[in-house]
């Protein structure tokens, strides 16, 4: 029988995402500040550090591991490490996060790793206003990313963060990008997590509502599908479209109710809600000697004290005055 592990609020946990590195390629404004600074190579958990807190997990009842960054391909040997990843028994699900940049040359080999799906970040489908957003020239090279994922029969999700005065315009674009091509299109609330550029009250961000009446008055009523369990998104269809459409409430944490993961930093902080100021520095636990026995008792003891959501989680932040990290060293 496969062990499930519940938090205190009776929520099932079975899935992890875990970020392999802080390091990013582009310079998007909403995830990672222009002037951020990477932590030392020293300061990120290894690979081996990382393969066996997922075996660990694994035998707790993590059965998803999404890999996350920054971007996962920026780090060296990172084949290598999806690789060991899908070996480990009880893992069934490997998800990845990229932004399509690098990880181009990988894509024929990715379902022989264990990808089972990949959420792409592409916030504009106009290459000037993507080349604002990002600082990157890699429009084209993001887009045949996209096509030689769908070239693959990869499963293929692109995540739009919707900013208010920046990519609105896009929304409607980006709905086509899923009439031909079998592409999940999903929008994002867009989060404070930008390391302290932007906070809560000065974000005047989209709500999932807003976003879903603006593509309503374009494309009609929308066919409402099948959440599924713990889903983050509320997924569409546009009568006649080949691909989906999801919203993501991540600044409205409508979902926090389902919610069935938990999160590693590149820096090895355990996070059991987004919003909260990690719980656990599991790096410093792993290099004291600590054994696999010790760590599953330490998880469930954290696994026990999660915040009901992420309202409640920022309440019991340990600052004072809340300091967001950049999106890019939480994971996503």
């Amino acid at each position: 029988m496969t062990n499930v592990i519940y938090d205190n609020h009776n929520r099932p946990i079975n899935y992890l995402r875990l970020a392999v590195t802080d390091r990013c390629n582009l310079r998007c404004a909403y995830c990672m500040p222009l002037n951020i600074k990477f932590l030392p190579k020293k300061e990120l958990l290894d690979y081996e550090e990382m393969l066996r807190l997922c075996n660990v997990m694994a035998q707790m009842g993590i059965t998803k591991v999404r890999i996350t960054g920054g971007e996962p391909f920026v780090r060296k040997e990172i084949a290598y490490f999806i690789k060991e990843l899908n070996k480990i028994n009880g893992i069934s699900e490997i998800h990845l996060t990229t932004n399509g940049t690098l990880v181009n040359p990988y894509i024929p080999q990715l379902k022989a790793m264990g990808i089972k799906s990949v959420n792409l970040s592409l916030d504009s489908l106009n290459a000037n206003r993507f080349k604002k957003i990002t600082h990157s020239n890699d429009f084209d090279l993001v887009m045949d990313s996209i096509d030689k994922f769908l070239l693959n029969n990869v499963l293929l999700k692109t995540n739009m963060v919707v900013m208010s005065g920046v990519n609105e315009n896009d929304i409607l674009p980006m709905v086509l990008l899923g009439k031909h091509k079998p592409v999940n299109v999903r929008f994002i609330e867009e989060m404070p997590f930008n390391g302290g550029q932007k906070n809560e009250t000065e974000i005047a961000f989209l709500s999932y509502k807003k976003i879903i009446e603006k593509i309503e008055n374009e494309y009609g009523q929308l066919q409402k599908l099948n959440d599924g369990p713990s889903s983050t998104s509320l997924n569409y269809k546009v009568n006649g479209f080949k691909g989906s459409i999801g919203v993501i409430p991540a600044f409205s944490r409508t979902f926090c109710g389902t919610c069935n993961r938990i999160r590693i930093t590149a820096k090895g902080d355990l996070k059991t809600c987004l919003y909260d100021n990690g719980v656990l520095n599991i790096k410093q636990l792993l290099r004291s000697g600590i054994t696999d026995v010790e760590l599953r008792e330490i998880f469930l003891e954290k696994f026990k004290q999660r915040a009901k959501n992420g309202f409640e989680a920022e309440q019991k932040r340990s600052n004072v005055k809340v300091s967001y990290e950049s999106m890019s060293s939480i994971g996503g």
